[in-house]
């Protein structure tokens, strides 16, 4: 302590603080928590040990933040101990470099959290949007050309050629490029009803005879017989129905119906009733 103090009787900081900090009935585990200054720096200030604190830039930091935590003047408080430890110097060797940080500057540490896991909500969704983004690009339909074929008979009155391809042959299978509505019926049996995600498919089994679609999005339907691709069903935007789903017919023409030949077929894409 310092010997002028001593003679002036006059409380130290030190003092003071303790004084103001019994007065509120707060225990120095309660100012250190409240000031994030470690315990023993704050009972070395109280016993003006000069020896077990950091230099005197810092301990007075620390004597300000007591001072408003317990509720005294910070720049009186700064004063007097500058004044007390005249030009103290601790060893350079012992110094720590601690900044006593304001609790009400400090980020709370619930914020700090939750500031984390948002990021890392957001990279998962990002990264789910990607995934789902690509699992719905699907492959563009093959485009084949066929020679053309000189008619024997006029325009007018030759019935459109209609030559399903030789690999038109294996399982129906539709696949969404996006949320789709299907029904698809055999001989007035539901065979499936519901909506297809994109990525997700539907076979159609061998054992229907004639089995029926109804689309709400015909657009976001890819149907394939075997390894060919089945031309649209329906125009984008409409709700197609009985759309035959046997091979011969899909690769016959869009929206054809089954048991019909593609020129008489009646276009499929009727709205729902």
């Amino acid at each position: 302590m310092d010997e002028e103090t001593e003679l002036t009787g006059s409380p130290t900081v030190g003092e003071r603080l303790k004084a103001a900090r019994e007065d509120k009935g707060l225990s120095l585990e309660q100012v250190a928590s409240e000031t994030r200054i470690p315990l023993r720096h704050l009972q070395s200030l109280e016993e003006a040990d000069w020896d077990r604190l950091p230099a005197p830039t810092y301990t007075i930091g620390f004597a300000k933040s007591y001072a408003s935590a317990v509720g005294l003047d910070r720049t009186d408080i700064g004063e007097q101990l500058r004044s007390e430890m005249g030009g103290y110097r601790t060893d350079n060797s012992n110094v720590e470099h601690f900044e006593p940080a304001d609790p009400a500057r400090t980020m709370p540490k619930w914020l700090v959290l939750s500031a984390v896991a948002a990021i890392i909500v957001v990279v998962l969704v990002f990264s789910w949007i990607r995934n789902q983004s690509l699992t719905a690009e699907a492959p563009a339909p093959a485009v084949t050309e066929q020679p053309e074929q000189q008619a024997s008979v006029p325009a007018a009155q030759a019935p459109p050629l209609v030559q399903p391809p030789a690999s038109a042959q294996g399982p129906v299978t539709l696949a969404a490029t996006g949320p789709a509505w299907i029904r698809v019926t055999d001989q007035g049996k539901t065979l499936f009803e519901g909506v297809l995600q994109p990525g997700q498919t539907y076979q159609v089994p061998p054992a229907a005879t004639a089995p029926l679609l109804r689309a709400g999005a015909p657009e976001a339907l890819r149907i394939t017989v075997g390894t060919a691709v089945a031309p649209p069903v329906g125009p984008a935007g409409q709700v197609t129905s009985n759309v035959s789903l046997l091979p011969a017919d899909l690769m016959g023409g869009p929206g054809k119906t089954a048991g019909q030949p593609a020129a008489a077929a009646e276009p499929q894409n009727s709205l729902a009733q």
